[in-house]
């Protein structure tokens, strides 16, 4: 079997330094033969992700945040190439709802236990997303954190601030199923996955496989009610909010008055007042376990706090791969 390893060299905040080597003593003994490169700027990923699956490739691996896999996921949709993922962001969104634990040598370990099963994507006016898409709040901290000269987990926290500090709900139309809804909003997320990264679940109900995106509506409040929003994202319990409306529909339509920030799988960009949405089922395969249960509130939430706390100190314990 033939892969080829994309590593982005600037992704999240580990080095990189000897992951090339760890995957092919990893994976060589599996029989795999592996072809790494790098990435240096946006659209490498795409590029080279498209070259493996026209060599006929058995696999690409990307090692990286929600934003190389988003760029190489796009190269294998409707490929027998499968993608495998070797976190290594900052978020991690799709990798976590895939129950692939936050860590490289876990992340490799899966590579070498199972094998590639289907799951959905999204399609947003003319582009692909794995994890969520979303107007509002969430975009607007896209956008902030992507100025940003440092990543990880606190200046991500930083931007979230400094956007809630500002910012302003818009108003929406959305258009789904025959019915439409206008309303003003904090934000609109549309989820393929459960959770946006780091373990903040704006769609605890959403299956990866299903034909359909859970379409997650929170409401303008008050600066305490949407703050509890924010909680609630941490707990598993978004959807028992006041300011919540959620549905599931294979696609839908979104209007809206500006052509404001948006975000797919937490990369920032800029969108026109329409926007058409929709779930293509099972056309990308992923070398992941089975496919995960229903987040439980507050249960998968510390479950996986726990494991997060386990790899920050083993890489403590073990810097070097």
């Amino acid at each position: 079997m033939k892969a080829r390893l994309i590593i982005n060299p600037i992704s999240g905040t580990a080095s990189k330094e000897g992951l090339d080597r760890y995957v092919e003593d990893q994976l060589g003994p599996k029989g795999w033969e592996i072809e790494t490169v790098y990435t240096r700027c946006h659209g490498d990923a795409t590029r080279l992700a498209a070259e493996a699956a026209d060599k006929g490739y058995d696999a690409v691996f990307a090692a990286g945040g929600d934003g190389t896999v988003n760029e190489t996921a796009g190269a294998l949709c409707n490929r027998s190439t499968a993608l495998g993922i070797i976190p290594c962001g900052s978020g991690n969104g799709l990798a976590r709802h895939l129950g692939i634990t936050v860590d490289i040598r876990e992340g490799v370990k899966v590579l070498t236990e199972h094998k590639p099963m289907p799951i959905d994507y999204g399609m947003v006016n003319g582009r692909k997303f794995f994890c969520t898409f979303g107007v509002g709040f969430d975009a607007a901290v896209s956008e902030e954190f992507a100025r940003k000269k440092t990543r990880g987990k606190l200046t991500y926290i930083q931007s979230t601030f400094q956007t809630y500090a500002k910012f302003r709900p818009e108003r929406y139309t959305i258009t789904a199923g025959g019915q439409t809804l206008t309303e003003e909003a904090f934000l609109v997320a549309v989820c393929n996955a459960s959770q946006y990264g780091n373990n903040a679940y704006i769609a605890p109900k959403a299956v990866i496989d299903d034909g359909l995106l859970d379409v997650t509506i929170v409401h303008a409040g008050n600066p305490f009610s949407t703050a509890i929003v924010g909680f609630d994202l941490l707990t598993g319990m978004i959807e028992k909010n006041v300011l919540i409306h959620t549905f599931r529909t294979p696609s839908l339509s979104i209007t809206r008055t500006s052509d404001g920030p948006a975000h797919l799988d937490g990369e920032p960009l800029r969108m026109g007042e329409r926007i058409d949405i929709d779930c293509h089922r099972q056309s990308l395969n992923v070398i992941a376990p089975p496919v995960p249960d229903e987040v439980k509130p507050f249960i998968t939430p510390a479950s996986a706090m726990l494991k997060d706390f386990y790899v920050a100190v083993n890489k403590l314990l073990h810097p070097q791969l």
